[in-house]
């Protein structure tokens, strides 16, 4: 809020976790709200879920929209997706989670899910080395389609540094399994819903928690147990989390900077192993084109955080509404120089082109000509 207080930006755009809202009775959330409120910024705070805009992860998020008094404070985007919320906000803030009012009329698509997002990536062992590969069949899906777009075909750059050919498939590589939850993987069946819980030795009591079957107790080489402490443990012997399967029919639930076995959902539902870099970047909504950079552990973390790719949306967004309120102001200019009984010419410049140039012509009375320039960023 010191950098909002300091900047005094026209909007401001503030994202966290839900968890935040539960923090000392929402506590935070309120401190927010309010301190924007005492700058004399119009506010509103949103929950939305990913899932409900088109992406194949649920992520639940709070948002929180600041205008400044001479702008127009944007209302939240309404949900495209039809998406059921596995969880939701604090019972005080419900009625700021944005969905549609009850009888309002909705045109909802069906939910993505893990199916549309990954179902035409080639098999990949869990110690796969190769850095990229070839696709080996067409995309399935449109979501597929769109996420295998050249950088080109997606952002429409001019640019001579933005690929037009299709690329290789790169990242399809999973974060390696140590020997013994290899282990452990490789004895979870291939059934939606399948975790720990399937694993010789665990018994489920009528209360829904694990305990060890001592008649059934298995060790792995290296002399540790079968079935993990951590797991047994885990949500006081309640969890179904530790090494459970994704299934192709969910939308998954968040995307984590690291797909840990030990405590979450995160096996492939037909291979031996975690999601690859590039599941997990495609879950985020990263397009193919995108190609992370560091060990693979780094480029793991990378594919869960997407600051730089928000901004970038954002930068997308703002261009193209400048160039459409631009565009009105042209319209207005033109007709009105019509009006005077103006011959218009319109010219458009490529700012980012090193041919480019500029000749500024001025209204000419005598003649009644006119020549608008226009300039044409070449890149965000």
């Amino acid at each position: 809020m010191d950098i909002v207080k300091f900047l005094k930006p026209k909007y401001v755009l503030m994202e966290n976790v839900v968890d935040i809202l539960r923090f000392a009775k929402g506590s935070l959330g309120r401190y927010a709200l309010s301190s924007l409120v005492h700058m004399n910024y119009q506010a509103r705070m949103g929950i939305m879920a990913a899932g409900c805009y088109g992406l194949p992860q649920f992520r639940l998020r709070v948002f929180l929209w600041g205008a400044h008094p001479r702008e127009k404070l944007p209302q939240f985007p309404l949900p495209t997706h039809d998406v059921v919320l596995r969880y939701s906000a604090p019972c005080e803030f419900e009625r700021n989670i944005v969905a549609y009012d009850e009888g309002q009329p909705r045109k909802l698509e069906k939910a993505l899910l893990l199916r549309d997002a990954i179902s035409d990536l080639p098999a990949v062992k869990s110690h796969e080395t190769s850095e990229e590969m070839p696709y080996q069949k067409p995309p399935e899906t449109e979501f597929q389609k769109y996420i295998r777009s050249t950088e080109y075909e997606m952002t429409c750059s001019a640019s001579s540094s933005v690929t037009k050919t299709k690329s290789v498939l790169y990242d399809h590589r999973p974060f390696p399994l140590f020997e013994d939850d290899f282990l452990r993987v490789c004895q979870i069946p291939q059934r939606k819903g399948a975790n720990f819980r399937d694993l010789p030795g665990v018994v489920v009591t009528d209360d829904n928690v694990v305990r060890r079957d001592p008649a059934t107790e298995l060790v792995l080489p290296s002399g540790k147990p079968l079935v993990p402490d951590y797991a047994m443990n885990l949500g006081q012997g309640k969890s179904l989390r530790p090494f459970a399967r994704l299934w192709w029919d969910e939308t998954v639930p968040t995307v984590l900077t690291k797909p840990d076995p030990h405590s979450q959902a995160a096996l492939h539902p037909e291979q031996d192993r975690v999601l690859t870099i590039r599941e997990c970047a495609r879950l985020q909504g990263f397009p193919d084109y995108y190609k992370f950079c560091g060990e693979v552990k780094e480029r793991q973390i990378l594919s869960g955080d997407e600051y730089k790719q928000v901004g970038l949306s954002f930068a997308l967004a703002w261009l193209s509404l400048m160039t459409r309120m631009r565009a009105q102001v042209e319209i207005k200019l033109v007709m009105n120089l019509k009006r005077q009984g103006y011959r218009v010419r319109l010219l458009a410049v490529n700012l980012g082109s090193p041919k480019a140039k500029i000749r500024q012509s001025e209204a000419d009375q005598s003649h009644k000509d006119f020549t608008f320039m226009h300039q044409i960023p070449s890149r965000v």
